[in-house]
């Protein structure tokens, strides 16, 4: 039955890797079943008969798919199946996208898709990587016309040590977390988030990575070689060489003189007429052929972009190749919101809110993997104004996604742990000026953002892009590319980091791959620019965190109880908890490990809350000093709760300081009073003292006037709980 059906096996980094082909989805271009451990993907890739009419770019689409079966889970949601992609979905889908798309013809316009189904999800075995490696193998062996293959694997880092695909645990200690495609020879995507890892860690990472895809790569095309298809003729979109050596001659001029400005506006605007005397020109020569002629305009721009750059080292905006544009940072900017910055590069200008909540606040994940929630939350926003654009907003895109994760993942690191402060934390990045290195800008953005805010990060961290145009074995790199130089250059490499070293890395190439070379000048060019942007601008603007968080901003305390207790503090039906939080104006989430985060607008109703939780959690001890509420007056003195369910008498004798001849002329129900503990009986009843809370805590001096009469008896037979 299936006649074609093969298996090809390697390892991987000590497990095994395993190839099926010729038995599942036989109708596609490409496919396979690839088993890495016991993770299982179907990779499949498909193309149309034809071009798609009416577009100037190459359509490929990439989805992976995570399937909650694969780790035996039922879907969250009320349909109970699964919806729209996961942002990790969608993430993995532009890690495999980016270092495939290079490889394939450049004039092609055939649709291409790229399905990747995780069947069976092992956490030791990333799925990611496995679909990237599976992705390769099914358009290797399909008709699509594709330059690969590729391979990915992930490198961890741990006691100096790196490592291939590292297992779950080992990603839980691990320094930093590369994933490193390439090709035959080339390094051809970096993705990388890292805990300020230096420049030579980092590349001898990804230079590890690299060695280790080389192998599968030889592996890949040995199958290619047994059971790969031909590939598929198909119709260029090319533009005619002599129509477009006609449009060179004509408006070559005009153009380098609408491309000579710091001034996108004014580029744009000059470009504006130059469009029209070549259409008014060239119509009537090539008629319904005006999509050709935009693209002789297209491949015009570039090819001065790049001459300029390649024989006179001249950019658009007459920068050097290692200049930044100017720069500016601004910290709280916003009155209402919690912290707000804004960070300004050239014509790109990003501004990012940040938003303090509880732990209540928390994202709630329902992935394959075991990252259940996220406290800390990056969104990135493009509205089409940014770029002078009108188009509706419909919510935020893949790319969006994809930013906002980079920026994420830059601060990460920064971040303090949940201990020393029990915040959740949206940053929210407004992109509201666009021309090039906006995720870098987000980046920056934030850094001000938390810093306004006052959230203790370790260190600030900025953001950096460095780009690349080569000729042959010729090339040339630059820093801080805006967007021309990224819409005409080969390579958009970004770097966030602190001082100290690298929180993240984003390459995006539009060749095939990168020399080691290029890798190392990359990185070091966008470290000088880092530490730069850090020390001239953004910490000038805002040289450490707030000492004080917003007025607006709710105010966290936390602390852990045993588990035992979590019944306790909570009371039947919750009764306890609710009390707490009506009597002290707070909300209070307590997690199953005892975990117990308490928050109020007021810093004195949390630590009230905090003092009746601990007070319920822990037990009254003798001597220790309590805040209390009177419930209760009677002849011989007053009972005070000092936390729920935990009432003690306080003897008329020790009400006060100085004798007292009725209860009632020192407190009354519902006085909040300091009471200390002086005796726990037997049967577990608290004796309390104000007058010795007073002595202790106001330092008031005892008068000597107290009548024997009113000592307190040892057992009050009137007493009850």
């Amino acid at each position: 039955m299936f006649e074609n059906y093969r298996v090809f096996e390697t390892t991987l980094a000590g497990r095994p890797l395993i190839v099926e082909t010729g038995k599942v989805a036989q109708l596609a271009s490409g496919s396979c079943v690839i088993r890495y451990g016991e993770t299982v993907v179907l990779c499949t890739a498909t193309a149309s008969d034809k071009p798609r009419e009416g577009i100037d770019f190459f359509p490929l689409s990439v989805d992976y798919e995570e399937k909650l079966y694969s780790v035996g889970k039922i879907p969250g949601s009320f349909q109970r199946r699964e919806g729209r992609p996961s942002e990790k979905a969608i993430l993995t889908s532009r890690v495999i996208d980016r270092p495939i798309r290079p490889l394939f013809p450049k004039d092609m316009r055939n649709d291409v898709s790229i399905v990747c189904t995780v069947l069976s999800a092992d956490p030791d075995c990333p799925p990611e990587t496995t679909a990237m490696i599976g992705t390769s193998i099914a358009l290797s062996i399909s008709d699509i016309p594709w330059d690969g293959p590729i391979s990915g694997v992930s490198v961890g880092l741990i006691d100096g040590e790196y490592i291939i695909n590292p297992t779950a645990k080992q990603q839980d200690v691990s320094e930093m977390h590369i994933t490193v495609a390439s090709t035959r020879e080339l390094v051809a995507m970096i993705e990388a988030s890292a805990n300020e890892i230096d420049n030579e860690t980092m590349y001898n990472g990804i230079m590890a990575g690299h060695t280790a895809n080389l192998e599968i790569v030889k592996f890949i095309e040995g199958i290619a070689a047994e059971i790969g298809k031909p590939k598929f003729s198909f119709e260029s979109n090319e533009p005619d060489p002599a129509m477009y050596e006609a449009v060179k001659q004509f408006a070559i001029d005009k153009v380098k003189f609408a491309l000579d400005t710091d001034d996108k506006r004014v580029r744009d605007e000059r470009l504006i007429p130059v469009y029209n005397e070549v259409h008014e020109k060239f119509d009537t020569e090539y008629p319904d052929m005006g999509d050709k002629i935009d693209e002789c305009m297209y491949k015009l721009q570039k090819h001065i972009v790049r001459r300029w750059l390649l024989d006179e080292g001249k950019r658009v905006d007459g920068r050097k190749l290692d200049e930044i544009r100017p720069l500016a940072s601004e910290a709280g900017l916003l009155p209402r919101v919690h912290g707000s910055g804004l960070f300004t590069r050239g014509q790109t200008q990003v501004l990012t809110i940040a938003t303090l909540g509880t732990s209540g606040d928390a994202q709630i994940l329902d992935g394959i993997d075991d990252e259940e929630s996220k406290r800390y939350m990056h969104h990135y926003n493009f509205p089409s104004y940014s770029v002078g654009e009108t188009r509706p907003s419909r919510g935020p895109g893949r790319r969006e996604i994809g930013h906002g994760a980079l920026a994420e993942r830059a601060l990460l690191p920064v971040i303090p742990s949940v201990e020393d402060f029990p915040y959740t934390m949206r940053l929210v990045s407004e992109v509201v000026s666009s021309n090039g290195s906006t995720s870098q800008g987000a980046i920056c953005g934030s850094t001000l953002a938390l810093m306004d805010a006052g959230v203790p990060i370790k260190a600030p961290v900025a953001g950096i892009s460095c780009g690349l145009v080569t000729e042959g074995d010729r090339f040339i790199t630059m820093v801080d590319i805006q967007g021309l130089e990224d819409f005409f250059g080969d390579m958009d490499f970004k770097v966030g980091g602190t001082k100290n070293g690298i929180t993240a890395i984003q390459m995006d190439l539009k060749i095939h791959g990168l020399t080691p070379e290029i890798v190392k000048e990359a990185l070091d060019k966008t470290c000088k620019a880092r530490l730069y942007i850090l020390d001239e601008i953004m910490l000038k603007a805002i040289p450490a965190p707030r000492a004080e968080l917003s007025p607006y901003a709710p105010k966290m305390l936390n602390t852990k109880i045993d588990v035992d207790k979590i019944r306790e503090v909570i009371g039947k039906g919750g009764s306890v908890i609710q009390k707490i939080q009506s009597e002290c104006n707070c909300n209070i989430d307590i997690e199953e490990d005892g975990s117990v985060f308490i928050s109020a607008l007021d810093i004195g109703d949390a630590k009230r809350a905090l003092s009746i939780v601990e007070t319920i959690a822990k037990d009254p001890e003798i001597g220790a000093v309590y805040k209390g509420r009177v419930t209760r007056i009677m002849a011989f003195g007053a009972f005070v709760e000092i936390a729920p369910g935990k009432e003690g008498l306080v003897h008329i004798s020790r009400l006060d300081v100085k004798r007292v001849e009725k209860v009632e002329d020192v407190v009354a129900v519902g006085d909040e009073v300091m009471v200390k503990v002086t005796e726990i009986d037997e049967q577990g009843r608290l004796n309390l003292s104000r007058r010795d809370a007073l002595i202790e805590v106001e330092g008031l001096v005892p008068q000597n006037n107290v009548s024997n009469s009113h000592r307190a008896p040892r057992h009050n037979g009137d007493r009850r709980r």
